[in-house]
């Protein structure tokens, strides 16, 4: 290890990612593939119009499922890693201190934390608003960031929003990308991009030191055939589905 971030340390860096890593969903069958019953009228479309096997089909869309979860344990990564900034920077249990994702109540920060610009639809936003701007209002030092890992610039700018066809602002209501809030909690403007050039070289560390982290997925395996046939695996997609519609005892 030499990852050398300066703002955390190479054992704390090395821990978190991997703890993030152990909690990644690496495992499904054809349980949890079909949990909320697959649709395999689009899976036919997509594997014949991309040209792909049906095998292919049903592997992209596990990896889909899984995907699903894993976006939430990459949210608590980011969220999680300013436990180690230091400096009273505290990332409170959930619904703890006002609900806030981040907070330093010695600087009078308060901070949600999104993974996309896009993420919020608007009763979200506003929701999101008010609470910012009722924090303002019972702490007249406060500042409340919507932090947004993928922004559409870097940036920290006035949050304004449009209520009820009003628009508000306020200079103490801000957006910033994850860059700008790193350099205010480090003091370094390079802060997250060293991390993005770290990662990589991170996780490859991780999963070298352990074997057992890889892909067990047995969907394929799962289905009730020993047949080589495509449609007897299209048979076998269409009764998880259909098994008791109209015409699908004889299939």
């Amino acid at each position: 290890m030499g990852y050398n971030l300066g703002f955390i340390t190479d054992d704390e860096i090395f821990n978190h990612v991997k703890s993030t890593v152990l909690e990644y969903r690496r495992d499904i069958n054809l349980k949890d593939f079909n949990k909320n019953l697959i649709d395999p009228i689009k899976m036919t479309f997509d594997t014949k119009i991309y040209g792909q096997s049906l095998e292919e089909t049903i592997t992209a869309e596990c990896i889909r499922q899984i995907d699903k979860t894993n976006n939430n344990r990459i949210g608590y990564f980011h969220q999680n890693l300013f436990r180690y900034a230091g400096g009273n920077w505290v990332v409170p249990d959930n619904g703890q201190k006002g609900g806030f994702d981040i907070i330093n109540e010695d600087k009078h920060i308060f901070v949600e934390m999104k993974n996309k610009h896009n993420t919020l639809n608007s009763s979200s936003a506003i929701a999101l608003y008010m609470k910012m701007q009722n924090k303002i209002l019972r702490d007249d030092r406060a500042t409340c960031y919507l932090v947004e890992i993928i922004a559409q610039n870097s940036q920290d700018i006035t949050w304004d929003i449009t209520i009820n066809r009003e628009q508000y602002s306020h200079e103490r209501i801000r957006r910033i990308s994850i860059d700008r809030f790193y350099e205010l909690v480090f003091d370094d403007k390079f802060a997250f991009c060293k991390l993005c050039r770290a990662l990589p070289i991170i996780l490859d560390d991780i999963i070298a030191s352990d074997h057992t982290i890889t892909l067990r997925n047995t969907v394929l395996d799962d289905f009730n055939t020993t047949s080589q046939e495509p449609k007897e695996l299209y048979k076998q997609l269409y009764l998880l589905a259909f098994r008791t519609y109209a015409g699908f005892d004889h299939f």
